[in-house]
């Protein structure tokens, strides 16, 4: 009995002890490093690695580059990209590069397509946490120098301005903002597809941050009055950071990945009235060779390969047609993108009014007389509306234009619930005398109360949302396997959760926790609503495609042509590996069959709906069917059936 109490009691004191080591782990320096970098992984994971290449491609636009980088790795033609045969010049190189790379590394698989994505949107994500953790730093330094000033600490009931409270390490600027960058529905949907808008983003909003970081290293060099350092030739490191994340942008999608940036910095900048001393000091001749020497090389040489084709799909149609004019029926009302970004940023987006009049961005003067480090708001609302208003212009409209400003949304959002969380409410004594940029705005309450609401009508719309899904011919069951799946009803709950959630909180008065339950309400829908329903639009929209590519590939004759009739599917091209005809009109197929002499083979394979079989005349007793499978049947048609 008693060796029994020892056991206990020496157990005791061995958990007490190890308590004791995690919380003086905690209070050294790495350990919140630690820490940061587990949750940065955890954001990594949940949001672009996990489930990564568990599903197909998804047509139209994620096989086109798949195939293109896989033919540029087959063929050995780096300059100029190639699909089905033909030549693609929608974008440049670079992300057929990294992809070819991922090829080489990890096989043609649909993990290869998707990780130069998911690593853009990795890096965005732990560079944006960077910046933010030097305005936590910065805010503290103001705090401590505040506090100084006053010759006393703040009285406990009010907190001060910054993060002074003991609060846990999860409230903290750079988490909240890491978070928030990659925890959206637009981010994650970008960062999962193999195709080059996150590659984009990530080199331009990139850039983006490394234009401020070197913005703000430029102060600290004058107060440091490193003359030597400044009279230098070329640029802060940040600087030339900006430069080379330029022009991989521009070998990601071409001119708009210095347009943009060129559109943002310099209405910053003039802005604050330091447009010329920004000129001087980022030296641009530097800059602009920089760029040259990495992005300009590839331009020449796929100029000279193709001459005056490239020049003008590439640039004629693909970016000055895309602004001026409508490209391919993508056109949309001038408040188009208000609801890409309501729905692209949620939750998150209904905090934005609120975090834009946070700024009080009219008062220039006052913005005008901050040091440069303290701008970072200012800055991530020129961001902001340069791009929305930039794309609101252009009459080709999509989704994914508005992309690289969810990661200004992000900072905007943030540095606003770094202010709730620390207690700087608008009837707070240290404020209340004036009306400053970074104060809250009144209407806070009013934002939290639509919180409920709009994560309520979230619900709703996720129950009911079978009733709006029968419109695509390719997946005709869907709505009801995925009202079959139960997942509606889980994706649903989750939001009535949340939002109840909220509630409670907000009538308990703790609103520093509302971000907290967005943010557990976010992840719980990812992992056990969205990521389970790709796999089911997998199961019934991509899946019969692939199961078809393996049949056609296995019972494809010596010189039989592959011809896919009323609709598009370029993933077959990837799959199967083999070139395939594409006919959208039947009458248009129906002439090329009998117009094509092929002595080879006197027979075609043949792919699409069951009725477009009918629509081109034929009976079931003039093919073989070779396998059907969802929408789709393949058939072996005799070239003699048509005429």
């Amino acid at each position: 009995m008693r060796a029994k109490i020892l056991n206990l009691k020496s157990q005791e004191v061995w958990v007490k002890e190890v308590i004791k080591n995690l919380s003086e782990f905690r209070k050294r320096p790495i350990a919140p490093k630690l820490l940061s970098l587990l949750w940065l992984c955890a954001i990594a994971w949940v949001g672009f690695l996990w489930n990564l290449g568990n599903i197909g491609l998804v047509d139209e636009t994620e096989p086109l580059f798949a195939e293109a980088a896989r033919q540029m790795t087959l063929t050995g033609h780096w300059i100029t990209p190639y699909f089905n045969g033909e030549t693609r010049f929608d974008k440049p190189p670079l992300i057929y590069w990294l992809m070819a790379v991922a090829y080489r590394t990890l096989g043609v698989n649909e993990w290869a397509v998707r990780l130069p994505s998911a690593l853009c949107a990795i890096g965005l994500t732990c560079l944006g946490f960077y910046t933010l953790s030097k305005e936590e730093g910065r805010r503290k330094k103001e705090e401590g120098r505040q506090n100084e000033e006053e010759g006393k600490s703040p009285p406990s009931d009010t907190p001060p301005l910054g993060h002074s409270l003991n609060l846990p390490i999860f409230f903290s600027t750079p988490w909240i903002g890491a978070a928030l960058i990659a925890l959206n529905p637009q981010t994650i949907a970008w960062g999962r597809t193999g195709v080059s808008d996150m590659l984009l983003v990530g080199c331009m909003c990139s850039a983006l941050l490394a234009f401020f970081l070197g913005y703000t290293l430029e102060e600290q060099r004058e107060q440091a009055e490193f003359s030597t350092v400044s009279a230098s030739r070329f640029p802060n490191k940040w600087y030339l950071t900006f430069y080379v994340l330029i022009a991989l942008a521009i070998l990601a999608k071409g001119p708009v990945g210095i347009v943009v940036p060129a559109l943002i910095v310099g209405s910053f900048g003039l802005y604050l009235g330091n447009f010329r001393q920004l000129w001087r000091e980022m030296r641009p001749v530097s800059g602009i060779l920089i760029i040259l020497a990495i992005a300009l090389p590839w331009y020449i040489f796929v100029i000279l390969a193709n001459g005056q084709t490239y020049i003008d799909s590439f640039f004629g149609y693909h970016n000055f047609q895309r602004f001026t004019g409508v490209v391919n029926k993508h056109s949309a009302p001038w408040y188009f993108y208000f609801f890409v970004v309501l729905v692209g940023f949620a939750p998150w987006s209904i905090y934005l009014p609120v975090a834009i009049a946070r700024t009080r961005f009219w008062q220039r003067s006052y913005w005008r007389r901050q040091p440069r480090s303290a701008q970072l708001s200012l800055f991530a609302l020129f961001w902001f509306g340069c791009i929305f208003g930039f794309f609101t212009i252009a009459v080709t409209k999509l989704p994914s234009y508005v992309l690289p400003l969810i990661p200004a949304a992000a900072i905007l959002v943030t540095l606003l619930w770094s202010d709730i969380i620390a207690g700087n409410e608008p009837d707070n004594r240290r404020i209340k005398l004036e009306k400053k940029p970074n104060s809250l705005p009144r209407g806070l309450l009013a934002t939290y109360i639509f919180n409920v609401v709009f994560l309520l009508i979230i619900a709703g719309a996720t129950f009911y949302c079978y009733n709006w899904l029968g419109d695509d011919p390719a997946m005709p069951n869907f709505p009801q396997a995925i009202q079959q799946s139960g997942l509606l009803i889980v994706g649903g709950t989750i939001w009535i959760i949340t939002a109840v959630a909220i509630a409670l909180l907000l009538w308990k008065r703790q609103q520093r926790w509302i971000l907290v339950a967005n943010l557990i309400g976010l992840v719980a829908f990812i992992i056990f609503g969205l990521t389970p329903a790709y796999k089911v639009v997998d199961i019934n929209r991509q899946l019969p495609l692939r199961q078809l590519a393996q049949v056609a590939v296995q019972q494809k004759l010596p010189g039989e042509e592959f011809i896919m009739v009323g609709f598009w599917k370029p993933s077959l091209v990837f799959y199967t590996q083999e070139p395939v005809t594409y006919y959208r009109a039947v009458r248009s197929a129906i002439d090329y069959i009998k117009e094509s002499k092929n002595p080879t083979s006197p027979s075609i394979l043949l792919l699409g709906y069951p009725e477009k079989f009918v629509q081109l005349g034929l009976q079931p007793n003039q093919y073989q069917l070779l396998d059907s499978r969802g929408a789709y049947q393949l058939a072996r048609v005799p070239r003699t059936a048509f005429r």
